[in-house]
């Protein structure tokens, strides 16, 4: 058994966040002595473990709690999970890294290494080239609307904007066990599709597409595939079974 000072220093969290964990339902004591202290056992640490690893991916603690207390929950696939999920970014943080040498290669004079290259990994190239995407399938107005009001958007709200999006993305992959027309996923979906509307008003035709342009762009299945290999082509079967709901 650990005391909360214990638990709190193997896991360099603070006792008040243990104690608001508590509080909220998050990650409960095995039991509590006659003195209100509280005690965690083995299977409370692996479930903070858990907390921490979602937590550093960006979900929400509602997001956590219902994902941990899922009936078919797997804390060994969760693991594997996570395992993904961290090589992805060391992948991403590389491409970083390289792009930092390269802008001091740059910075002392280096012919090989061009103003492109060390801007490659925030690929504002690529950016434009989903909106020219968008623009040849839907109406150009509608795609041209929701880059204005994008850039309309404060630095603040472009940045909740992002972390609700990575919630949503991220959440829909910790469900994928669930299948595409689970009611876990869909609610996802529901939010993914109340997500959209800070950008546009999108119609049902508008979001099977969307799902249809994320199972064949190549673009966006790299994106896609590089949150889970499976999650492009599940996406496109979520949104499509979500649309089947719709008026």
């Amino acid at each position: 058994m650990y005391t909360v000072k214990q638990l709190a220093d193997l896991a360099s969290v603070s006792r008040r966040t243990l104690r608001y964990y508590d509080d909220i339902g998050l990650l409960k004591p095995a039991r509590r002595g006659d003195n209100g202290y509280r005690y965690y056992d083995r299977q409370a640490l692996l479930r903070l473990q858990q907390i921490l690893f979602y937590r550093e991916i960006g979900f929400s603690l509602s997001a956590i709690r219902q994902i941990l207390d899922a009936p078919d929950f797997e804390l060994e696939q969760a693991l594997r999970n996570h395992r993904d999920a961290l090589q992805r970014r060391i992948h991403r943080l590389e491409r970083l890294v390289a792009a930092v040498d390269d802008t001091l290669a740059y910075l002392k004079g280096d012919p090989q290494v061009s103003e492109k290259q060390i801007f490659e990994p925030f690929s504002e190239e690529k950016q434009a080239a989903y909106a020219e995407q968008a623009r040849q399938k839907y109406d150009p107005q509608i795609v041209d609307e929701s880059m204005k009001r994008w850039k309309n958007y404060s630095p603040a709200q472009q940045q909740r904007i992002l972390e609700e999006g990575n919630e949503i993305y991220n959440a829909i992959c910790a469900n994928m066990q669930h299948g595409a027309t689970s009611a876990e996923v869909q609610a996802w979906i529901a939010r993914w599709h109340q997500h959209l509307r800070n950008f546009y008003e999108p119609t049902p035709q508008m979001l099977r597409g969307l799902g249809q342009m994320y199972a064949t762009s190549p673009d966006f299945r790299e994106r896609l595939a590089a949150l889970h290999p499976d999650l492009p082509d599940f996406l496109n079967a979520a949104i499509q079974a979500y649309c089947e709901g719709l008026p």
